[in-house]
């Protein structure tokens, strides 16, 4: 699945990414996951993120628009991808908060490049390709907030209400949701692996032929390798030790 996640911070975006991650790789499936968009990027080092937060605005810009652009490729390029926010999570931080002094996001955004990253990946014809928007209600936004609030949080908790109508907006303008299905998943007094659960469900008619037969794999509830025995592919689970050590 290409499966491009947007919703408001703590709705559970990163939470399924990790559980779809883990879903695949049971499955021997390995995705490229690109969850590094919100500001500054997870994937840099402490230090690196300390200094992205003091960036020039044309600086984070730039690089925003340029990585944005950059995973156009990526898309396209690996079969199972999990993208979270991208283009559209960019617009909205930046229309709310660019023009805060006190937040980190900047001024700029250049939004009249919006529906053409989407036309470069849709002129594909891209198996599996889906927008996934995540949501949950507002108090649950909030309880999450305190509950594990994020060191570099973007969002403030009068504006939930506004961003998420502001996410709402944007995947209804969006070509990947114009005439074609798309996900709504509210992760709302749900655990995560019912939120994961009800995700696959839901992605069922949207994925390939290819993944609906790996999905139909019984898969041992352990590690397991992959063997042939006269022609059949079987799954033949690790004992304890070798599991423990890794042994093939």
């Amino acid at each position: 699945m290409r499966a491009i996640f947007v919703g408001i911070e703590y709705a559970g975006k990163s939470t399924l990414i990790e559980l779809l991650d883990a879903y695949y790789q049971r499955l021997k499936l390995h995705p490229h996951i690109d969850d590094h968009f919100t500001i500054p990027d997870s994937e840099l080092s402490p230090e690196s993120r300390e200094l992205a937060l003091k960036f020039p605005d044309d600086v984070k810009e730039r690089t925003q628009r340029m990585q944005i652009h950059y995973h156009i490729d990526i898309v396209k390029f690996y079969e199972h991808v999990l993208l979270a926010g991208w283009h559209i999570e960019e617009s909205i931080y930046t229309s709310l908060y660019g023009p805060d002094p006190s937040s980190h996001y900047y001024p700029g955004y250049w939004y009249q490049f919006q529906r053409q990253y989407e036309a470069q990946l849709l002129k594909e014809d891209l198996p599996g390709l889906v927008l996934i928007h995540v949501t949950a209600e507002d108090d649950t936004i909030q309880q999450r907030m305190r509950d594990h609030p994020h060191k570099h949080q973007v969002i403030r908790e009068e504006h939930i209400a506004e961003l998420k109508r502001r996410f709402s907006g944007e995947v209804e303008k969006s070509l990947l949701t114009q005439g074609r299905e798309f996900i709504d998943l509210d992760t709302t007094a749900k655990t995560p692996q019912q939120s994961l659960d009800e995700l696959l469900t839901l992605s069922e008619p949207l994925v390939s032929t290819a993944e609906l037969a790996m999905r139909s794999v019984p898969v041992p509830a352990t590690e397991y390798d992959v063997r042939y025995e006269n022609g059949v592919r079987k799954l033949i689970p690790k004992s304890t030790k070798e599991a423990r050590e890794g042994i093939t």
